[in-house]
Formats: C-alpha cells, sequence, structure tokens
C-alpha cells in the first residue's frame, strides 16, 4: 500500500497562492528605460507585457504539487512479516575484581589468570549463541554495564576482551551485579530473563546485600546460573621452598548455590578451564523461549519519482519554444 511519511507537508500545497493575495503587486515604471523607433513597436509591445499564458500557469502548479508529493516521502509499504525470534535475552556477570588475576589455570599447556580463561571460555559461548540478546556486566567493588542487551555478539566480544582486571575495583560486590542484572532484565518476558554469573571470592563490598539482591530476582523471575571459578589446590613457591595452598578458599560457595536454587538456576563449580568450557556448554543447551512475535513491513522510498517529474516539468516550461510574434520583432528590429 502506499503512505507517506510526512504527510503534514501538503498544508504547504496552497502557499503560493497565498504569497500572490498576501504581497502586492510589483510596480511597472511609469516611462520605459529605452525608446524603441515605431518599426520596433512590435518588439515593445512582447517586452514582458504579455500576460502568462495559462499553459505555463498548469505546468509551475503540476511542478509545485510534485515538490510537496516528494517532500512529503511517498513509500510503498509491503506486506507484514514476522521476524524470527528464538533467543533469549542473556546478561554475562563477570568478576573483575583483583582475586581475577591469580594463575591457576591452563589454555594449551600454559598457565593463565582466572581472567583470560574467562574471556577465551566465555567469548566462545558468545560466538555460539546467535539469535540471543547479550548483555555484559562487569563488577568488582561497584557494577557496571559494558553493554546493553544487543544482537551484535561483535561488540559484546569486544567489551569483554577489552576488559581488564581491576577495572571495576579490588574487591567484589556481587549483590550490585545481581541487582544491576535484573533493573536491566525487567522489561523483558519474564521466560526470557537469564543470569550467568561468574565469581572467584565472597560478597565484600558493594550497597546492595546479596541475599537481598537473591529476593529481588526471585520477585523479576530472573533465572541465574552461579559459576564459581577457580582451582583448590597450587603450588606456591616462598622462602623456604613451594607449599600448596588453596587460592579459592574465599569462593562463597554457599551463596552461590543458593542464588541458583531460588532462582530456578543452577550452581556449577569450574575448578579448570575444561570444566569451565563445560558448564557453558551445558548452559548452551538451554531451550530458548519464543519472544513476543514482532513483525515489520518492508519500506520503499519513492520520493524519486514525483521530483524527477518536477524537475522535467521545470526544464521543458525553461526551454520552452520561443513563441514566433517574438521571433519575427526581433528580425524586424535587426
Amino acid at each position: 500500500m502506499l503512505d507517506w511519511a510526512w504527510p503534514w507537508l501538503f498544508v504547504l500545497l496552497p502557499l503560493p497562492w497565498l504569497v500572490a493575495r498576501i504581497l502586492p503587486a510589483a510596480r511597472m515604471s511609469g516611462g520605459a528605460a529605452l525608446r524603441l523607433p515605431f518599426a520596433l513597436a512590435g518588439l515593445e509591445a512582447a517586452s514582458g507585457a504579455a500576460p502568462v499564458p495559462r499553459w505555463r500557469s498548469v505546468l509551475a502548479i503540476a511542478a509545485w504539487t510534485l515538490l510537496i508529493a516528494a517532500a512529503a516521502r511517498p513509500q510503498w509499504l509491503g506486506d507484514a512479516q514476522a521476524l524470527p525470534r528464538t533467543g533469549r535475552d542473556l546478561l554475562l556477570a563477570v568478576d573483575a575484581s583483583g582475586s581475577m588475576s591469580t594463575q591457576d589455570m591452563e589454555i594449551g599447556g600454559r598457565p593463565v589468570s582466572r581472567y583470560g580463561a574467562v574471556k577465551a571460555i566465555a567469548g566462545d559461548f558468545i560466538h555460539r549463541r546467535v539469535g540471543d540478546r547479550i548483555g555484559l556486566i562487569v563488577f568488582g567493588s561497584q557494577a557496571y554495564l559494558l553493554t546493553p542487551l544487543t544482537f551484535d555478539r561483535a561488540t559484546v566480544l569486544k567489551q569483554l576482551d577489552d576488559s581488564t582486571v581491576g577495572l571495576p575495583g579490588r574487591q567484589t560486590a556481587i549483590g550490585d551485579a545481581v541487582g544491576l542484572a535484573v533493573k536491566r532484565l525487567q522489561a523483558r518476558p519474564q521466560n526470557q530473563r537469564v543470569l550467568i554469573l561468574l565469581t572467584d571470592g565472597v560478597n565484600d563490598a558493594g550497597e546492595l546485600d546479596p541475599y537481598k539482591s537473591i529476593d529481588l530476582a526471585v520477585a523479576e523471575h530472573v533465572k541465574i546460573y552461579t559459576i564459581g571459578i577457580g582451582a583448590e589446590a597450587m603450588r606456591v613457591d616462598g622462602f623456604f621452598g613451594s607449599r600448596m595452598v588453596n587460592p579459592s578458599a574465599d569462593l562463597d560457595a554457599r551463596l552461590l548455590t543458593e542464588m541458583a536454587d531460588k532462582t530456578g538456576g543452577h550452581f556449577y563449580r569450574a575448578r579448570d578451564t575444561a570444566e569451565l568450557a563445560q558448564i557453558y556448554r551445558e548452559i548452551d543447551k538451554l531451550e530458548p523461549a519464543a519472544d513476543a512475535q514482532q513483525q515489520f513491513r518492508p519500506v520503499d522510498e519513492l520520493f524519486y519519482w514525483p521530483l524527477s517529474l518536477a524537475l522535467l516539468i521545470a526544464l521543458f516550461a525553461a526551454l520552452r519554444p520561443v513563441p514566433l510574434a517574438r521571433m519575427l520583432a526581433v528580425r524586424a528590429a535587426r
């Protein structure tokens, strides 16, 4: 069907008529600036005193109408088409506190930090989530939304790759991260609100109590999958030799388990990169929930048709043949 993007511009159609009515007519000079011999009286009579031909007025009206029509942006709207939507709204909340720099993970036989392992494995997870809206939150002493929910997975990957340990602070504000995620997911359908939270520590910063954030998530139907990352044994070299320590002693597994259980999610423990990759593969198997059906109409702009026709009319009027009487008068003057 034909539609107009700016139909209100048609109110300008009578503008030339109003200008002609309101503005006073141009005054003619009392005498001619150039006196011509009697033999050239015909040329003097033809020098602008003749009225505007009717056909020229009609062309001017047609050209003005076409210009207004072009400015109103005529569009051809195609048939409504349903958008294919099968994905979920996934927010990734990644711990970027100081302890995430601990190098107790391995990739390809080389030691890497916990955050480096998250970048590699979560990046692959994001790359596979075709059709999902993905958002990214990083948290430390504060929680920040790096990327809002978007289908642009490349941007999310870039933001994750550019983030660094300590960027949001050295401590861990789990409650603030969950509260921020709940706020961002409120506007989405209830069956699509999913948060994947990854941390290696205990809540020791922030304004929102983590157990209060659980209540908020339950009230807003946000499902939370929690991942506790960090090895349970690590060799540390010291002055008196090497010794084995537990670098994940501060991990609050109780909080993460309760957070997942109360919201309908699941708590995972990632002691190495293999387990972390397996966890993301399991989450990747989530059954996608259908989004509310959205439709769109393909739009083709048609403004160039009336604009081209108006230019052709103007060109025709400018290049019209010189009247025979005026040609004869000019020849007599020569």
